[in-house]
């Protein structure tokens, strides 16, 4: 989990300096730094309510615990909402650089975010739960918090 984060942060990270060298050339004035600015605090802000809903607030812990399935709540809008508000934050935060070149990142780590989660976390749920498991998955987004 928290390299995942870190490589996702390092995705961000070469995203910034990029925009601050030699993609300078996106980067966007008046109206279009207020909607980058607009954007960041909204995916800043809900990025942190996301992920202390499904860290702090679920009682996912408990579940864990008892080798049961977490499915309400905040896990019932993205299966991975601790992932998805770091990602976000970390949105936010490319934002605030007010270039456009940056938006090209999002979805090299949304790919990250996916195979990584795929390979790993979704395998090992799929053995422990199943069926269940499965289910879940059609109803619930990997990362975007959308109700289908």
């Amino acid at each position: 989990g928290p390299f995942l984060i870190l490589a996702v942060a390092l995705i961000s990270l070469l995203g910034i300096i990029l925009s601050l060298t030699v993609l300078s050339g996106g980067t966007v004035k008046g109206t279009g730094k207020l909607l980058f600015n607009f954007a960041a605090f909204l995916l800043i802000s809900s990025g942190f309510l996301i992920w202390f809903f499904g860290a702090v607030h679920s009682d996912v812990d408990s579940y864990i615990k008892e080798n049961r399935l977490k499915t309400d709540g905040i896990y019932s809008w993205t299966r991975n909402p601790m992932y998805t508000g770091l990602w976000f934050v970390l949105i936010g935060i490319l934002l605030l650089f007010h270039n456009l070149w940056t938006l090209l990142f999002i979805p090299i780590e949304w790919i990250l975010l996916s195979m990584v989660l795929k390979r790993t976390e979704e395998r090992w749920l799929k053995e422990l739960f199943g069926e269940e498991y499965e289910r879940y998955c059609k109803k619930v987004n990997r990362l975007l918090p959308i109700k289908w």
